[in-house]
């Protein structure tokens, strides 16, 4: 989200030059951390927030509401040259919990399959867990692989991609580049394996997309609801679409 934040904010600030509006990365669950303390605005999250984090809010006098004001999708990254287009959940949950570790058990070259993913604190690191490790099952309790490579930053997952022949890894639609190959996702091995955009965002048939998110404590007012309702104007909608997201008109009531 932070990306997508600081845009807003820019685009925000140059229209109404008497709001400051800051922004810091860390992950979503350092954002939702700093709304249970009370020390931010607004949380941004790109996953929605958990149970016991809720109740601990409550239990500090915060009360959070959701908001969600784009979506996205996780694509699948892997080197230009791997020969690998396609794979199913089933594939990828074995390859990051360890079950399968060289790209020929895929039909690919004799390669050992380098893991990279997101820290734990990252939002996408917990959907990417839920969701395709765990295949959306809760009382699944797969983990990632020990050796998976701990990346701060989406950024460094594709700089890493874009130059290890060996690498595997997952990002936001927003931070893909071109010198990165997407692979096609299935739920299961007869199709249709789906390749990430907006179109098959909406249209529910990527399997691998996920609401984006903000929260504040209670219902906002004043110039924070002023900014949360410019955010599902068409002209902040559009700076979604332009970032590589997926923009959600009518997201905030």
């Amino acid at each position: 989200m932070v990306n997508l934040a600081l845009a807003w904010a820019e685009a925000y600030q140059k229209e109404h030059p008497d709001t400051q509006i800051s922004v810091t990365g860390g992950g979503s669950g350092t954002g939702i951390a700093a709304l249970i303390n009370g020390t931010v605005s607004i949380a941004n999250a790109s996953r929605a927030i958990k149970s016991e984090e809720a109740d601990k809010a409550l239990a500090n006098g915060i009360q959070p509401v959701e908001f969600v004001v784009a979506r996205d999708a996780i694509a699948v990254i892997v080197n230009p040259h791997n020969p690998i287009d396609q794979l199913t959940l089933q594939q990828i949950s074995d390859i990051y919990s360890g079950k399968i570790n060289n790209w020929s058990e895929l039909g690919g070259e004799d390669r050992p399959i380098v893991r990279l993913s997101r820290e734990t604190n990252s939002g996408t690191h917990v959907y990417f867990l839920e969701t395709v490790l765990r295949l959306g099952h809760k009382e699944n309790k797969t983990l990632f692989s020990m050796d998976t490579l701990l990346l701060p930053s989406s950024e460094g997952i594709t700089a890493e991609v874009k130059d290890n022949p060996n690498a595997i890894g997952y990002d936001g639609l927003g931070y893909i580049i071109p010198e990165v190959k997407v692979l096609a996702v299935a739920v299961d091995p007869a199709g249709p394996f789906v390749m990430p955009s907006a179109i098959t965002v909406n249209d529910g048939s990527y399997p691998v997309s996920r609401d984006l998110y903000m929260y504040t404590n209670g219902q906002p007012g004043g110039a924070l609801k002023a900014y949360l309702d410019w955010i599902i104007q068409p002209e902040a909608q559009a700076i979604v679409t332009q970032l590589g997201f997926v923009p959600v008109i009518g997201a905030i009531q």
